[in-house]
């Protein structure tokens, strides 16, 4: 290995055709009460409105992240996270330990599929 590569297990097509990628649209965004890091989102993804919970407080203001189009992993499994339900991930990469949204340009709708 060189220039910081990570070796990672290899994963074959089928199981990456799982993964539901959609663009979703930042409708509405708060700081969730009691955690320095969770904030609140609304996302529409097309055909309904989602709840996420992202640790982004550190790096976002909430009212920064409405109206983004975002890259959103729409079926995964909920999980709860300080008491409310997240209904999905958004997709980030880090850059010196901030986390950067992955976003989308144009004129692409909620919900499209990511391919």
């Amino acid at each position: 290995m060189n220039g910081g590569e990570v070796q990672q297990e290899l994963i074959d097509i089928e199981l990456f055709r799982k993964v539901d990628l959609r663009v979703g649209v930042v409708k509405q965004a708060e700081k969730v009460m009691g955690s320095k890091k969770l904030l609140r989102l609304f996302i529409d993804i097309g055909t309904e409105v989602r709840q996420i919970i992202a640790g982004l407080a550190e790096w976002y203001k909430p009212e920064e992240l409405v109206g983004k189009k975002v890259v959103v992993v729409v079926n995964l499994k909920p999980k709860k996270l300080m008491g409310y339900e997240s209904q999905g991930m958004l997709l980030a990469t880090c850059n010196q330990g901030k986390p950067l949204l992955v976003t989308v340009e144009g004129d692409a709708k909620p919900g499209s599929k990511i391919c």
